[in-house]
Formats: C-alpha cells, sequence, structure tokens
C-alpha cells in the first residue's frame, strides 16, 4: 500500500467515524470504525465496522448503514472532495476480531490448563 493510501484511508476511517457517530448512531450503541482497506486505484474503500449495542441486534445496524450507504458516502464527498479526484465507493463489513481474539484466549487458557495439569502430574511423582 502507498503512502498516499495509507493516508487517504487514515482520514476516510476518521470523517467515516464522526460522520456515523453524528448521524447513523441510534441511542445506545457504539460504532466503531476499525479498519479502512483501499484498493490500488482508490476506487473502493473496504471499511470494516465493530458495532457495540445492548437492546439491539447488531445486524440490524449494519442493514440500516447500508441502506444508508449513498448518503455516507455523500457526506464523505462533502468533506474529503477536495483530496481526491473520485470518491471511492464504500463497502461495509462486520470487524471481527474481537471474536477472534476471544477464541484465541480461550484456546490459550485450555493449552495453559492442560500443560498446568500435566506438569502437576509430573512433579508429584
Amino acid at each position: 500500500m502507498s503512502i498516499r493510501t495509507k493516508r487517504l484511508a487514515s482520514v476516510i476511517q476518521k470523517d467515516l467515524g464522526s460522520i456515523l457517530q453524528q448521524n447513523y448512531q441510534p441511542s445506545g450503541t457504539f460504532i466503531t470504525v476499525t479498519q479502512v482497506r483501499i484498493t490500488s486505484d482508490l476506487s473502493i474503500a473496504k471499511v470494516y465496522l465493530s458495532v457495540f449495542s445492548q437492546d439491539r441486534d447488531p445486524q440490524t445496524i449494519y442493514q440500516f448503514i447500508d441502506d444508508n450507504q449513498d448518503q455516507i458516502r455523500y457526506e464523505l464527498a462533502s468533506k474529503i472532495k477536495n483530496q481526491v479526484r473520485r470518491i471511492p465507493e464504500l463497502l461495509f463489513f462486520e470487524d471481527d476480531t474481537a471474536e477472534y481474539v476471544n477464541k484465541m484466549e480461550q484456546l490459550f487458557a485450555k493449552v495453559r490448563k492442560q500443560r498446568g495439569d500435566s506438569e502437576g502430574d509430573n512433579t508429584e511423582s
């Protein structure tokens, strides 16, 4: 990824975060833009979102964001229009990094427990 692509991804992440928080975040819900990946031709931006909601299904929030994708892109265009010739198409994805980390932590805990049990058996002999 070039420096320009990285810089644009950072700007899009920051601006989309503020747009989503101000206009598309239902009360009691936290939406975080965790990562933005842009194609080398700057035409497509893959936006990874993390949604925390106690009283709503996160899938309904993702659906709401997808339904308002054109409006979100328009608002982003008003913020970054002087930095790019063409506003990239936005594709929103669920960021499952937290789930992956929890799964790995559970596996490590299981291995530690098994090692602890087997080491305990060896030291008693």
